[in-house]
């Protein structure tokens, strides 16, 4: 049955209605972050530090490996101890299996969209298809506990779940035992983070990464953090000490994440190098070009293999390098009390920039670095040149190759250095900063590529960073906003990954230090986040916190516009209005119109405000006079000057000297149209050519997020006004920032204006 309410009760719903939505629902662009981030507990303070209870587990690996150079095959054995720090009793463990993503039937093909293209090639088919002709993916042979007896185990693509026999209690440990092998992919057919690379001499470069069985994060965030490895979120990974025997080639060169344990394996002649590369202040040869040729020369003669062990503690991770190919050089750097080995190894095709710029630049890397967070606590840090970009633990694999002649382009120079210094920066953030990039990919790579963009900035003057200005991401964030993503999304899901989660959050960064907070506040307050959560587990709001809480400054407006919205920065000069001083006197003001009338600019209309002794002068259209009639509105009679002196005698000796002072004063309208609120800086371009600019924190739009104003009390006169004039702000239009407009001439027109 329908029935009908009384008008009076409809309208009073309706009212109801409408005023609760308003109140449920605050959009002001200062509202805090305390409906986003988690609540303090114990674990995570409010202030993001961690909490008196704060806990994370341990997971000690001891490994031997084989590298089979004829089948491309790597085998390996694990002793994992597992150490439960947590409170709550554990029933399984979840283990990484990486390589799983390129199994056969791997969810990462199946997922991935194509579309029919007019040309392709079969290489293009054997990527749609998933590469059906390579067995990928890890060969799980056995799992057992510490007496060799099998435990249990359920493989879901890139995660394998282990049943333990008995629910493992807090602050208990568990020792088990996995044996594998996988086929190692072909890097240049397949890319990939590691891999293997043939190159036209016969000979192998091998980049061993997500190569054995890891331990999954267990934390008091998420309980496991078990998401699947599709390919761009990168891993979350557990802390823990290293004892790996890697057995390759007698005649390969192997560079490993930790500190080599047995150095008799190499010649005496290496080893007094390497000792005289400690206390070196440039690069030196451990193995030579000339050493390496030889040895490609005789690829296949040399018989045998050499096992090479190496030690790590408290590292997240664990990867290598291995070949023949590799030319050695290092050199020492002092960081703290102590020495850190910087070194790098590549194949000739590298030579002639590598033994030129990439020891130095992992040495300069670890400077700024450790100046900007904490002193690198690692005993080494690796440059392996692998044609690819990937970082781990103390060793990171780079790109950089010259041609035939050992020449490079400026382009290649500097995009290597770029390379070099974000993947050893990767050792800060995140191996140290232990983020979860599986998650949040912007924690690891956006405060990276920052540090970078410092970093490069500092390696010389003018060097062309692509990421780091504000300019750099003006384009992107003007975008069309269905293929845009805020910084705040999983590293699975994101629109235009590169741009989310490098480029935006590193202009981000930047934006915060140089016109938000000003270094001193920015640097104090990462520096306090960085020793906060070296060697720990963050989330991100615990960089949020931290960075207030260190700071003094409140920035939920800044978390919520730049990394939860995709709202882009315009602001526009809407309007300008001119007053002056009326000084009363008759014959001041009387000159000063006529003159004004007499230069021929607009015509005033004079209105006297008696009360402010203000004189507001407004555009008009010209009016027509009688030509014969001689009357001059401006001239003065022997009455003004008598109200004149009255006027005067009245004001004391702060009002006159007010008077004489003559300011200019100027309200401008300020129209925020693209919706993310930023600082206003302003630039004056006074009468005389010179110019001032004033900085105007962003909290002027805490009352209102659309149009503000702001009076300016100025001792010269102003010819024009200038938003943002250094570009600091990533403001996608600046066509309206001048006031009076004039157009931004780009360099396209500019050279077409000169041609024609």
């Amino acid at each position: 049955m329908r029935f009908q309410l009384p008008l009076i009760l409809i309208l009073s719903l309706s009212s109801l209605l409408v005023y609760g939505q308003k109140e449920s629902y605050n959009n002001n662009k200062f509202k805090q972050l305390d409906e986003e981030l988690p609540n303090p507990n114990s674990y995570r303070t409010g202030s993001g530090a961690p909490g008196h209870k704060y806990w994370q587990q341990k997971a000690d690996y001891v490994i031997e490996a084989s590298l089979d150079e004829t089948k491309n095959q790597l085998h390996g054995e694990e002793t994992i101890t597992y150490f439960n720090n947590s409170p709550s009793p554990i029933k399984y463990l979840w283990v990484q299996l990486d390589q799983n993503m390129r199994a056969t039937n791997s969810n990462t093909y199946k997922i991935s969209q194509n579309k029919i293209k007019e040309t392709a090639s079969p290489k293009d088919f054997a990527r749609i298809d998933g590469y059906p002709d390579y067995d990928g993916g890890h060969k799980i042979q056995e799992v057992t506990d510490q007496n060799g007896q099998p435990l249990p185990y359920t493989i879901n693509q890139t995660m394998m779940r282990i049943d333990l026999p008995q629910v493992l209690k807090s602050n208990e440990n568990i020792v088990f035992n996995i044996k594998w092998y996988y086929n190692i992919n072909d890097r240049k057919l397949m890319g990939g983070r590691g891999g293997y690379e043939t190159f036209a001499d016969g000979n192998t470069l091998y980049t061993i990464t997500q190569w054995f069985p890891r331990m999954a994060v267990y934390d008091d965030v998420n309980g496991w953090q078990n998401k699947q490895f599709l390919g761009n979120g990168e891993f979350a990974l557990t802390f823990g000490d290293y004892d790996v025997k890697f057995t390759a080639p007698a005649d390969h060169i192997v560079g490993a994440t930790g500190v080599l344990q047995d150095s008799s394996i190499l010649s005496e002649e290496i080893r007094e190098r390497l000792e005289q590369a400690k206390y070196s202040e440039k690069p030196i040869e451990i193995v030579t070009k000339k050493e390496v040729i030889k040895k490609e020369k005789k690829k296949g003669k040399v018989k045998g293999t050499t096992t090479w062990h190496y030690k790590a503690e408290n590292v997240r991770d664990f990867a290598l390098g291995s070949s023949r190919k590799f030319i050695w050089d290092a050199m020492g750097v002092e960081m703290g009390d102590k020495i850190v080995m910087a070194m790098s190894y590549y194949p000739k095709e590298a030579y002639e920039l590598y033994s030129r710029y990439s020891t130095e630049a992992v040495a300069h890397t670890l400077d700024v670095y450790s100046r900007m967070t904490f002193d690198y606590p690692y005993p080494v840090a690796i440059s392996v040149e692998a044609n690819n970009g990937m970082e781990y633990p103390m060793i990171c694999f780079n790109y950089g190759r010259v041609d035939k002649e050992g020449h490079y382009t400026k382009r290649t120079k500097y995009g290597m250095l770029s390379v070099i210094i974000h993947e050893v920066g990767h050792n800060y953030f995140p191996m140290i900063v232990n983020s979860d990039e599986r998650q949040w990919t912007w924690m690891d790579e956006g405060l990276n590529s920052f540090l970078q963009f410092v970093a490069e900035q500092e390696w010389e003057e003018n060097y062309p960073s692509m990421e780091g200005f504000p300019r750099t991401v003006v384009d992107y964030m003007k975008g069309n906003p269905d293929n845009i993503s805020p910084i705040m999304t999983n590293s699975e899901s994101i629109h235009q990954f590169g741009w989310n989660a490098y480029s935006k959050p590193s202009v981000a960064l930047n934006i915060l230090r140089e016109t938000v907070m000003g270094r001193e506040l920015f640097d104090y307050a990462f520096k306090t986040y960085a020793n906060r959560w070296m060697f720990k587990h963050p989330t991100p709001a615990d960089f949020f916190r931290t960075m207030e809480d260190a700071s003094g400054v409140d920035l939920d407006w800044f978390w919520r516009g730049w990394f939860y919205t995709i709202e882009p920065c315009d602001i526009s000069i809407k309007n300008v209005v001119y007053d002056q001083l009326n000084t009363k006197n008759p014959e001041i003001e009387s000159a000063r119109l006529k003159a004004e009338r007499d230069q021929k600019t607009p015509d005033i209309t004079t209105i006297h405000n008696q009360e402010e002794g203000l004189t507001t002068r407004l555009e008009k259209k010209p009016e027509l006079k009688d030509f014969y009639n001689s009357y001059d509105e401006y001239d003065y009679t022997t009455e003004d000057v008598e109200r004149y002196k009255k006027y005067d005698a009245s004001l004391n000796e702060n009002d006159k000297a007010w008077i004489k002072e003559n300011k200019h004063i100027y309200q401008v309208d300020f129209e925020n149209v693209g919706g993310l609120v930023m600082p206003i800086i302003i630039e004056f371009t006074y009468q005389d050519g010179s110019k001032e600019k004033r900085y105007i924190p962003a909290e002027i739009w805490k009352n209102g997020d659309q149009v503000v104003s702001k009076v300016f009390i100025l001792d010269q006169e102003v010819s024009s006004f200038t938003l943002d004039p250094n570009k600091e702000t990533a403001d996608i239009d600046y066509s309206n920032n001048y006031y009076p407009r004039h157009e931004d001439v780009n360099r396209f027109k500019l050279y077409k204006s000169k041609k024609h």
